[in-house]
């Protein structure tokens, strides 16, 4: 069903493409933090210690996004035969597991002014670590098994176990009586975030998405030239 593509072609696009999401991540970073750090207000109950949300919640988006989307690619990788997507899945996983790390310790961080506490075994908190958990198995699995038929299958049962986790995040505060404050921002129903506080969130979560944008590239020709030094010219 899908045509094999040539690594020299690929390599052609990804290659070059670094350098340009690079300075276009700089200048979104840039005015992402100047919204964050200096034009958005402070929160009434939290102070300053809000701005920590700029950095947490995209962190939080992303490496639920991507595990997503690794679920997606690992999934249709499988079925179709297809080790095309199997590659871009697997590098994709490392910025995935950096966010999803960031997410975890920003969110101690922010917890101790608010809550008192470096952590606490909250549903939101506890399932993103078991998120992390499985973002280590699956790059763990990719390292330590040589028989790629046996790796392929292995890190597709990984991403569907790990996605049933995606659902209980984002429903946990919903779900159980938890620390962690409930969504602010809904897609179907009237966020409780204001305006001020939403386009620097939105504008930091597009920075971030293109710093794992660029770690997917960088990773993704690293494995293109693996491919290639083995003297395979197909994916």
């Amino acid at each position: 069903m899908f045509k094999f593509f040539k690594l020299d072609q690929i390599f052609l696009i990804t290659s070059k493409a670094p350098k340009y999401v690079m300075v276009l991540f700089v200048i979104v970073l840039s005015i992402g933090l100047l919204e964050a750090l200096i034009f958005s207000p402070e929160d009434y109950k939290q102070s300053h210690s809000v701005r920590i949300m700029y950095v947490h919640v995209p962190a939080a988006w992303i490496s639920l996004g991507i595990f997503s989307l690794i679920t997606i690619l690992s999934l249709s990788g499988y079925i179709f035969k297809n080790r095309f997507f199997f590659l871009i899945a697997k590098s994709l996983a490392p910025s995935g597991f950096v966010f999803n790390i960031v997410a975890l310790v920003t969110g101690s961080i922010w917890g101790k002014p608010t809550w008192g506490a470096w952590w606490v075994w909250d549903a939101r908190i506890t399932s993103m670590l078991i998120l992390a958990l499985f973002y280590l198995m699956y790059l763990v699995a990719w390292r330590i098994f040589e028989d790629k038929e046996y790796v392929l299958k292995i890190t597709t049962i990984i991403t569907i176990l790990g996605i049933i986790n995606v659902p209980i995040i984002k429903y946990s505060v919903d779900w159980w009586n938890t620390l962690h404050q409930p969504a602010s921002i809904n897609l179907l129903s009237k966020s409780t975030i204001h305006t001020s506080m939403l386009f620097p969130l939105l504008i930091m979560t597009a920075a971030f998405a293109l710093f794992s944008l660029l770690i997917f590239l960088m990773k993704y020709n690293t494995e293109l030239i693996k491919i290639k030094n083995k003297g395979l010219d197909r994916l």
